[in-house]
């Protein structure tokens, strides 16, 4: 018998898809603590965060 206390798995954090997010085009506006920032996608596919 093993006395370990069993500690649970904490749940997956949320997974978006960023062809959802661009859908509509390069960049999304995300508001965090009342700032607003911008999320852009570049030429070569990678994302930047501009406060």
């Amino acid at each position: 018998m093993n006395n370990k206390t069993a500690h649970p798995i904490p749940p997956a954090p949320p997974l978006l898809n960023s062809q959802q997010l661009f859908r509509q085009g390069r960049e999304v506006r995300i508001e965090h603590q009342g700032e607003i920032y911008r999320l852009q996608l570049t030429r070569n596919g990678k994302l930047i965060l501009i406060k």
